[in-house]
């Protein structure tokens, strides 16, 4: 079966309070998306990465796969207004049927054990989203009231949030919404059921300074661990 990565990485990351977009930043002197696609790349031999950037940073893409990589993999394209429009730009560029992963481009711990979990379960079912346990207490607001939740009815969803292309590519053809805040809730849209499976507790998503610490220190902590 054809294997897709669409890594979005189509932000500027305001949040991050950088000038330079969060993907680009550096985590252990290289770039955050060089872990992101390495991984990917290590996943699946025969995987293909389309990479969708900022408009005005793609030459920054490039300069990062002629540093590391190569471009037999990998295709570059421009984001969009969203990030419904950005991963409809790089649905654009699948050539036929497969399986197809939508992954943030700055969570880049994600593992390779992850990646093959999440191709099982849509290869099965045809749809597969990370998901981990909520471990704080929850509250939902309404209004003015709020009232507690059962933790163990939430859970936090991450990417690749994975599906056949034969789902994924029909449910980008609607019209945009702005609820649809991931793929799964596009598809859910489109009158799909999704299917979750288990998520990593390390797989974050970089947005804050604070992350970017907290992922130098758990990739200092797998790196010892490969190491020994």
């Amino acid at each position: 079966m054809k294997k897709y990565a669409i890594i979005v990485a189509g932000g500027v990351g305001t949040r991050m309070e950088s000038a330079t977009p969060k993907q680009f930043l550096l985590l252990h002197d290289k770039p955050v998306l060089y872990y992101t696609i390495r991984t990917f790349l290590e996943a699946y031999d025969d995987l293909k990465i389309i990479l969708v950037l900022p408009e005005d940073y793609t030459d920054m893409g490039r300069e990062i796969i002629d540093a590391y990589f190569d471009y037999n993999r990998i295709q570059i394209t421009a984001g969009g207004e969203t990030r419904f429009h950005s991963v409809k730009n790089g649905l654009r560029l699948l050539d036929e049927d497969g399986i197809v992963f939508v992954h943030d481009g700055v969570r880049c711990l994600l593992t390779t054990e992850l990646i093959h979990r999440c191709y099982e379960k849509a290869l099965e079912n045809g749809s597969a989203i990370p998901v981990v346990p909520v471990k704080d207490s929850v509250r939902l607001l309404s209004g003015e009231s709020n009232e507690a939740i059962e933790r163990n009815r939430v859970v936090l969803v991450q990417t690749p949030q994975t599906f056949h292309s034969r789902i994924l590519l029909p449910a980008f053809e609607i019209d945009y919404k702005e609820r649809f805040t991931d793929e799964a809730s596009v598809v859910e849209s489109f009158g799909l059921k999704i299917e979750l499976v288990g998520g990593e507790e390390n797989n974050i998503k970089i947005t804050r300074p604070i992350d970017l610490v907290a992922a130098e220190s758990l990739l200092s902590m797998a790196q010892s661990l490969h190491n020994d």
